[in-house]
């Protein structure tokens, strides 16, 4: 079986408050978007998982890996057979788009659709929170507001089809656990789930994401990549997640950035 774990965007980012357990309560729409890479998986003659890995590398042991986790998760319960499970990374890590969480989640749907398991939506989902803050998500893997620490989704009627994104990540890593220590959590005049409904030419003044602050005052660069999405005419532009991609949204097929070859870049339609 090939499935296709794609990456999701950020639409806003408010961070509401601290919580006893040390997370943070959060608002978010998350959108996904075209930009996917493949795994497969297939059967082996064994009563174990087999792990490979192309494309980017993943720098961590086998059994910290999200999809061996998600394996390990469901062969818990269900005992299931030994498998083949090849990942082709070629999502950016650490740049605010979700590339691991969604291969863990893809991992889940596919397992279960491949051995019959029988797994509604709900439960598929319930497993992927354990996995990650923002995991549940690629089980829907439709434009969704977020709560709580990202695990509490709502389907919400809101497309962006027909927009085309211009994604830039620059080679620069943004600690998630800097990004928060320099935001003051705060709950804003309008959430996100309410400013998206308005007209995208009025998202740059309402919609925020609490990380650009801080984030840019230590990155410049990023700072400079979303002010140059404006200039190249983006009606919207922002940081996804706590960094370091920087997406514009364009009416058009955006235009070819120039001094882009240390950054990862990447464009399609929405849809």
């Amino acid at each position: 079986m090939l499935v296709f774990p794609n990456a999701k965007i950020n639409l806003g980012l408010n961070i509401l408050r601290k919580r006893a357990d040390g997370y943070h309560d959060i608002s978010t729409v998350f959108y996904p978007i075209g930009l996917s890479e493949m795994l497969e998986i297939t059967l082996n003659d064994k009563s174990e998982i087999e792990w490979v890995n192309t494309g980017l590398p993943i720098d961590c042991e086998m059994e910290k890996n999200l999809v061996v986790k998600a394996y390990r998760m469901l062969d818990a319960q269900f005992n299931l057979p030994g498998v083949i499970m090849q990942l082709h990374k070629t999502i950016p890590f650490g740049a605010g788009l979700g590339g691991g969480s969604a291969d863990a989640a893809f991992a889940l749907v596919a397992l279960n659709e491949f051995f019959k398991l029988g797994l509604s939506k709900q439960e598929l989902a319930s497993f992927a929170a354990n996995l990650g803050s923002d995991c549940a998500f690629f089980v829907y893997n439709q434009a969704c507001v977020a709560s709580g620490r990202g695990e509490i989704l709502s389907p919400i009627d809101f497309s962006l089809k027909g927009k085309h994104l211009l994604l830039i990540t620059p080679q620069v890593h943004v600690s998630t656990a800097m990004a928060y220590a320099g935001v003051t959590p705060s709950i804003p005049p309008i959430l996100p789930e309410y400013i998206v409904q308005k007209d995208i030419q009025e998202w740059k003044d309402y919609l925020v994401n609490d990380f650009e602050k801080s984030v840019f005052a230590s990155f410049p660069e990023l700072k400079y990549w979303r002010d140059k999405l404006y200039e190249e005419g983006a009606l919207y532009a922002a940081m996804s997640g706590s960094g370091s991609s920087l997406f514009g949204i364009f009416d058009q097929t955006p235009p070819v950035l120039q001094a882009t070859h240390h950054c990862f870049v990447w464009q399609g339609e929405l849809s």
